[in-house]
């Protein structure tokens, strides 16, 4: 018998709490990342230092050699080429505090997680799951200044690339804290193996719609074609394949990229109704029922702030709620494909 599925021991509940606490700082770094992408704060730290960069500037020859490293790159002479040192700050601070959050996270994780292995707290089978989560995180920092550092020179913003595979770790960390955090609670009760695969397609689905997202933010699609339906007039927007070879179009084209967007949520949302009327006569229990229901209302509400961050040009708190929206689809998504029990594993 799975670990999931045994009675689950009550030393397992201050593990469980701990990460799903683990789990509410990532979303928040993922709420704050997003805002440092759209007020484009995110390239005003030139500079990776772990370790000393903890202490932000404190006084004005500090602030002003800051401020002269920010204007040696392509985005402030391209971008802010009349912006103020007060100005300057205000970016600052936002990346300055999505970086100091993501040294955060790694302390809470780290800390709590040594106390509980040298008392013993941590079952045998726990314990290269938790490191390797820990690894990630620290492949994370990595992964955040290989995106800044592709914006330092020769670009006047971050590689969508870069930034797509920086949202994406960040999205499957969460969901391995919340898998394991969940595991650790117990209650998976199984589901027929029909409504357990389409859980599991679904949950595939917001996630590759999530980081096509990231596409789209990093090459400023959402500023086009800001109607909905039509793109341009058009169902499919004029000039989708005019990038050569043609696969770059999924990854470059602006064009096909929101379109591309556009339809994997509109499929995403097709997808969840289908499993929700599916599941309706399978036999699940009352809380496999609930988890679809939150799932069904999520999507409902994910679609809603897409279309209106859309229509609306990204207005900067609908742009952060879709994002949060993402988030909370991701976590709708998981809680409802984990209380269906075997055959996933971490």
């Amino acid at each position: 018998m799975s670990r999931a599925a045994s009675t689950v021991s009550p030393s397992d509940r201050p593990i469980a709490w701990w990460l799903l606490a683990c789990c509410a700082l990532v979303f928040l770094m993922v709420m704050l990342g997003g805002i440092t992408r759209l007020t484009e704060s995110g390239l005003s730290i030139t500079e990776w230092q772990p370790i000393s960069g903890v202490i932000p500037p404190h006084d004005p020859a500090q602030w002003a050699a800051e401020f002269a490293r920010y204007k040696a790159i392509p985005q402030y002479r391209a971008i802010h080429a009349d912006m103020t040192l007060a100005q300057f700050k205000t970016i600052f601070y936002w990346e300055y505090s999505h970086r100091l959050l993501g040294r955060l996270i790694g302390a809470v994780f780290l800390l709590p997680f040594l106390y509980f292995l040298v008392r013993g707290r941590i079952s045998g089978t726990l314990v290269p799951k938790l490191a390797a989560i820990f690894a990630l995180g620290a492949l994370q920092g990595a992964i955040g200044w290989y995106m800044v550092e592709s914006g330092l020179s020769g670009r006047i913003e971050v590689s969508q690339y870069r930034l797509a595979l920086h949202l994406a770790m960040a999205v499957l960390i969460y969901a391995a804290m919340l898998w394991v955090a969940l595991d650790l609670f117990g209650g998976r009760r199984g589901g027929t193996i029909a409504v357990r695969r389409g859980a599991s397609a679904v949950l595939a689905l917001v996630f590759v719609t999530l980081v096509a997202g990231a596409f789209v933010a990093g090459l400023r699609a959402g500023y086009v074609y800001n109607t909905f339906p039509l793109m341009g007039g058009r169902w499919v927007p004029e000039g989708y394949f005019h990038l050569a070879p043609w696969y770059r179009n999924f990854f470059a084209n602006v064009a096909a990229v929101q379109f591309d967007h556009r339809l994997l949520a509109e499929t995403t949302v097709a997808a969840i109704v289908a499993l929700w009327l599916g599941a309706r006569h399978s036999g699940l229990a009352p809380r496999q029922r609930r988890a679809l229901d939150a799932l069904l209302a999520m999507v409902a509400v994910q679609a809603g702030l897409g279309l209106a961050t859309l229509l609306l040009v990204v207005p900067l708190p609908l742009a952060v709620l879709h994002q949060a929206g993402a988030m909370g689809l991701v976590t709708a998504a998981l809680v409802a494909r984990h209380g269906l029990g075997a055959p996933a594993r971490l």
